[in-house]
């Protein structure tokens, strides 16, 4: 629509110039006849004195010029006073001083133009401005268009800079005369209208402050029009509160490769912002204004927190998103025959993985492993921080082979070393697996099912020496891509990590819970949690899962704490007085593949949250629930996008329709945009962290009210 504005406005201005043009050059034609017949009669009245000179001297014989007095001779004709060409002379007068008051209100500070007085006929400043156009007849068109266009750039500049709470530049230039330095001059314009080191929407009222009394910055930059005009609010959350997350978020998937890692993390930041850990073994005490989390099988979590003012039948306000992600497990006997001097190692896919993507790519290890302390049996946490393996692919020179499908049992086997001392038959090419443990489980029988040099690695990164690594009893390991995650970009607008799905969305829900804790428990009469799941890349069926019971086991046993007892009425009005943000990341829009998408329905990376449609139930999203999260994101300024897939695409799916089915919860799918979804390396935008940050925040903290609303 703006586009729409603006170019009916170029049009406008366009029309108007050619009117002007017209009639300077139909006021010039009248002014040449005007003067040729001014000419004329000039000619004419001299041609007759002439004449009257010389007849006179015929009549007196010549002799005596004074004896017959010569006739004086005619003034010239007076021309009539031409009252087409005043008309003329009039409108062009009007034109002018519209155009003149045009750009006066385009350049002038936006609150005098506002004023009642500021463009009043006759005013100096009108009256002595200089139009910057040229008013030769055949002027340089493409110049004229291109002022045009300025004077509507400047004048929305202006717009934006006072939406977000701004002082408009004014020039402090004065227009050239004539084409050929007009073009510099509108330069000049363009240059001063954006001489602030940063974009309007990143400047300060301190620092334009600053701005405006101190010297010029050295380094100028033409300002963005490209952007739409924001909200004051949406100004400030896009750097003030989502540019800071950037580095955390990238440091959190850099540190923590694993789902045991994750879970792991977002305890011990839990634990140091004051939350209780509660274990589902114990019997729990809940009170208003207590934080809490409880975990499950490592993998999984639940946090929340109980408003100082709940009362149990309250609602909850619940997101909920998965920390898994695609990679290769170890299988249980990983040791595998060796082939043509090469220690390979036997891995299984964890939903698609390891996939194309994953050829020619550096690969650790690490995940968990239970290890057995004196009379004890411990769980601890490995990675190791270099690479140990590589899925090689075959060179394109072998033809057809090297094409595909390949075979992911026999072909995608990861490398991770050449056969040495410690082989076990170094007289066969392809030797046999090692001993496969014994009959009684006794202590060590498993690590001799595993590459013994794995093993050793392992046990060093646990601190184990010599035959302590006997005493690992077992371990879930699996691969990841050790590439850290990195910003990337001319202006680092992008995060390349791996396993951002859906650890961007997890991640950004608990530091919004932290923040929520913060501001708003004191007055708060609802529950917010946090859930994070295991097993949504394979479809959420274990007990870890989000169709296990664990959100409403922990929903159930803390309105019964806060109450004394639980009962079906108690719960049921708990439910129906929640809602569930299903907070998995969706498809941003890839500029290679663009008839891949939906029109209208293609999410920008570093704008917000995206809602997430699907006619076929695969997501929760309804009319009802959107109004909800819109209405939460208005409070804080977060922008909200839409998205749903072509008719002939099918659609992945969330935990959300399984949560919500399971307890009525009221629930909607709305998540943050990503590249590369199931690649082993994907992209978001580096605001999207605190872009989420953000929307998260605005429900938790906004749903209590907005809900109201809809009763």
């Amino acid at each position: 629509f703006a586009a729409h504005v603006q170019q009916t406005q170029t049009q406008q201005a366009r029309a108007q110039i050619r009117m002007q043009r017209q009639q300077q050059l139909t006021m010039q034609q009248l002014q040449r006849e005007q003067q040729a017949a001014h000419a004329a009669s000039t000619s004419h009245a001299q041609q007759m004195q002439h004449m009257l000179g010389n007849m006179g001297g015929v009549n007196n014989g010549g002799s005596d010029a004074s004896a017959a007095p010569v006739e004086k001779a005619p003034e010239p004709m007076q021309t009539q006073p031409n009252h087409q060409l005043q008309n003329y002379q009039m409108q062009m007068m009007l034109l002018e001083q519209q155009n003149k008051k045009r750009l006066l209100m385009a350049r002038q500070p936006q609150d005098e133009a506002r004023s009642p007085g500021a463009m009043h006929s006759g005013s100096p400043a009108v009256d002595n401005m200089s139009l910057p156009m040229s008013s030769a007849p055949g002027g340089n068109h493409a110049l004229q268009d291109y002022q045009i266009q300025l004077m509507l750039l400047e004048e929305q500049n202006k717009k934006r800079r006072a939406a977000a709470g701004l002082e408009p530049v004014t020039s402090s230039v004065s227009p050239p005369d004539g084409n050929i330095a007009s073009q510099s001059y509108q330069e000049q314009l363009i240059f001063l209208a954006s001489r602030d080191k940063k974009p309007a929407f990143l400047v300060s009222r301190a620092e334009q402050d600053a701005i405006a009394s101190g010297p010029p910055p050295a380094r100028t930059q033409r300002p963005d029009l490209s952007q739409p005009k924001e909200l004051p609010l949406h100004h400030r959350a896009i750097r003030v509160n989502a540019e800071k997350y950037t580095k955390p978020f990238c440091d959190f998937l850099t540190e923590n490769p694993t789902v045991f890692h994750a879970v792991d993390a977002v305890k011990r930041q839990l634990e140091g912002e004051g939350f209780e850990e509660l274990s589902e073994r114990d019997k729990w005490h809940i009170a208003g204004g207590g934080k809490y989390f409880v975990e499950r099988n490592g993998s999984s979590l639940i946090a929340f927190v109980v408003g100082e003012n709940y009362e149990p039948g309250n609602g909850a306000a619940i997101l909920a998103g998965h920390v898994d992600a695609l990679t290769a497990k170890l299988k249980p006997v990983s040791e595998v025959p060796n082939k043509a001097g090469y220690l390979q190692l036997g891995v299984a896919p964890y939903a698609g993985a390891p996939n194309n993507t994953w050829w020619d790519r550096d690969l650790s290890i690490g995940g968990r492993v239970i290890v057995k302390n004196g009379d004890k049996i411990e769980s601890k946490l490995v990675k190791l921080d270099w690479p140990i393996a590589r899925i090689p692919t075959l060179a394109p020179h072998f033809g057809a082979a090297a094409v595909g499908p390949f075979n992911p049992e026999t072909q995608m086997t990861p490398i991770i070393g050449l056969e040495g001392t410690d082989a076990r038959d170094l007289a066969e090419p392809f030797s046999k697996p090692s001993f496969i443990g014994t009959a009684d489980n006794k202590v060590g029988s498993f690590i001799s099912t595993q590459p013994p040099r794995l093993v050793r690695a392992i046990g060093s990164a646990l601190g184990l020496k010599g035959n302590s690594v006997a005493n690992i009893i077992n371990w879930e390991l699996e691969l990841f891509d050790i590439q850290p995650a990195t910003l990337l970009g001319l202006d680092k607008e992008f995060i390349s990590a791996g396993r951002i799905d859906d650890k961007l969305c997890s991640w950004s829900a608990i530091q919004a819970l932290i923040e929520a804790d913060k501001s708003d428990t004191a007055s708060s009469s609802i529950m917010k949690v946090v859930g994070l799941f295991d097993d949504e890349e394979i479809g959420s069926g274990l007990r870890q899962g989000a169709r296990g019971n664990l959100l409403p086991s922990v929903l159930e046993r803390a309105v019964g704490s806060v109450n004394g007892g639980i009962d079906a009425e108690l719960i049921g009005r708990t439910y129906a007085n929640s809602f569930l943000v299903s907070s998995d990341v969706t498809h941003a829009v890839n500029p290679n593949f663009l008839n891949a998408y939906l029109e209208n329905h293609s999410p920008q990376l570093n704008v917000g949250l995206v809602v997430s449609a699907d006619s076929n139930g695969h997501m929760t999203t309804d009319s009802v629930s959107t109004a909800v999260l819109q209405r939460c994101a208005d409070k804080v300024g977060a922008k909200l996008q839409v998205f749903q897939i072509r008719n002939d695409s099918r659609s992945g799916g969330t935990v959300g329709p399984m949560l919500s089915s399971a307890t009525g919860i009221r629930a909607i799918d709305a998540g943050i945009p990503q590249l590369s979804m199931h690649s082993i390396r994907a992209t978001t935008g580096a605001l999207d962290p605190g872009l989420g940050v953000l929307a998260f925040l605005g429900f938790l903290n906004g749903f209590e009210s907005v809900d109201k609303e809809f009763k």
